[in-house]
């Protein structure tokens, strides 16, 4: 998970994007370390595989602290990412699909995620296109969050 994320600063930071997740790796922060082992150790964790390496996380659970709440049973996708060496091959909407899949099994009809609302919503668009509808927008701090929702039948 953290290689996945230090590729993603080194990617950003040669778009100019660094207002997501600033320019440092990840595993260069000792906080950010420990967010990640936590996450690892949540027993809510899944990982991708291409070719035997791993390819993509995605960590479900509760929703973090500055999401608005909701009135209803949900599934949130705390933390998808997957490796830049493997951009394109559909890895994420995989990891989406099982996020579905799993809120579905649970007998669940509402699955949330949120990200950086930044570089003219880019990520935003890519959850759109893979069936989630923004709602909520939030801020920490100066970093701009979306949550977005998608219903389950």
């Amino acid at each position: 998970m953290l290689a996945f994320l230090d590729e993603a600063v080194v990617w950003m930071v040669a778009r100019g994007q660094s207002e997501q997740w600033g320019a440092e790796p990840w595993s260069a922060q000792p906080k950010r370390v420990a967010r990640v082992r936590a996450m690892a150790e949540s027993g809510l964790l899944w990982m991708a595989e291409s070719d035997g390496a791993p390819a993509g996380a995605l960590v479900l659970g509760d929703p973090p602290e500055p999401i608005p709440p909701v009135d209803e049973p949900e599934v949130y996708i705390r933390f998808l990412i997957t490796s830049r060496r493997l951009a394109g091959r559909g890895i994420g909407s995989d990891l989406i699909d099982f996020a579905r899949s799993h809120t579905r099994a649970a007998g669940i009809k509402l699955l949330r995620v949120d990200c950086w609302a930044g570089a003219e919503g880019r990520l935003v668009d890519y959850y759109v296109r893979n069936g989630f509808t923004p709602t909520d927008k939030f801020s920490v701090d100066d970093w701009q969050g979306q949550v977005l929702e998608q219903r389950l039948d």
